[in-house]
């Protein structure tokens, strides 16, 4: 390690066999290029079992502590793709202080060809939660993984038989006269609502045997209303969009648990489809319930959306244009403005 020429400075990694390398960095060393391409003023150059970086300082060291965390990553089995790749990089820039390799090894369920595991910090600590706590909540923005991160929880403690069912509920805000309209059984009806829940299960589980879980009780998907009443031992319990409880159906559902049970309940209180003036049970209960022991809230924000690479880069693209015409707009007023002045 030493400074060069120009202020930049020089750092080797030595990798302990050629297999590793290969794990780490790739066949054909994708990850070179795609560290070269986040950090443009940093060189890397191969030579037998080592990878010299050069740089400006700052750079330099961010990328050593890449390629640490790409290094354990491969140690710990998990395959260092370009999402991997890009999700260490994201973390390293936003999260300073954890480490991103501990958070993306975090294996959950494997199913179907795919491993399911956390992929921020926040999540990493929402899945630690789910864990340690009866009941947990998590609150936070669409796409940040609340909802599935608790469905991958519920099957892998069935899996593990620490649980004998699995139930899954939303409070049906869509199931007044709207409902009435739509042909079929009322399975039929709740169906398009509850939807979101099956298509995620099918993720996670073979989905012949779904409908013979369903059958037998051992997986239930149905709206709230079907929860009063009942007392549910040794069942994970699932309670998604419940920013759109009231605090009555949020009370009763929160007193159906019963003796070997986890809840866990997930919504966004910036979203509320609720009729006017009716306040949200989710909105009330963190107010309620902060401070009762083994009760859990995670927030988690924006920054724990995880989306395909594009999807970010369409939604700056299409910032930028709404921006774009804001400003010819406001162009274009002026100029009608002058006009109005010149006569």
């Amino acid at each position: 390690m030493g400074m060069g020429a120009a202020g930049l400075d020089s750092r080797v990694v030595q990798f302990d066999s050629a297999d590793q390398m290969v794990q780490s960095l790739g066949a054909n060393d994708e990850a070179l290029a795609m560290i070269e391409g986040a950090f443009p003023g940093v060189s890397l150059h191969v030579r037998g079992n080592e990878l010299s970086i050069t740089g400006p300082p700052t750079d330099v060291g961010r990328t050593e502590r890449l390629i640490g965390e790409i290094r354990s990553l491969a140690a710990s089995q998990t395959p260092v793709t370009a999402q991997v790749l890009e999700q260490l990089l994201f973390m390293l820039k936003t999260q300073g202080a954890a480490k991103p390799s501990d958070v993306l090894s975090m294996n959950i369920l494997s199913s179907r060809g795919r491993t399911i595991r956390p992929k921020t910090v926040n999540q990493k600590n929402y899945v630690e939660a789910i864990d340690t706590h009866t009941i947990v909540f998590g609150i936070g923005p669409a796409g940040t993984g609340k909802t599935y991160l608790a469905m991958a929880k519920a099957v892998q403690a069935l899996q593990h038989k620490e649980v004998n069912r699995i139930i899954l509920t939303r409070p049906a805000v869509e199931a007044g006269e709207r409902l009435g309209f739509l042909p079929g059984t009322l399975n039929d009806k709740i169906d398009p609502y509850l939807r979101p829940l099956y298509d995620a299960l099918h993720d996670m589980m073979d989905p012949d045997s779904i409908p013979r879980l369903m059958a037998a009780g051992t997986i239930e998907v149905a709206p709230l209303a079907y929860m009063r009443g009942r007392t549910l031992n040794d069942a994970f319990i699932i309670l998604d969009e419940a920013q759109n409880t009231t605090p009555e159906q949020m009370k009763m559902f929160l007193t159906r648990l019963g003796f070997g049970s986890r809840m866990v309940v997930t919504g966004d209180v910036t979203q509320v489809d609720l009729p006017g003036g009716t306040s949200s049970g989710l909105r009330v209960v963190s107010e309620i319930l902060q401070g009762v022991d083994d009760v859990a809230f995670s927030i988690l924000d924006a920054t724990d959306v995880v989306r395909h690479r594009l999807v970010g880069d369409i939604v700056s693209a299409y910032s930028a244009w709404d921006e774009s015409q804001r400003v010819s707009m406001n162009g274009r007023r002026g100029t009608a403005k002058a006009g109005r002045h010149e006569h």
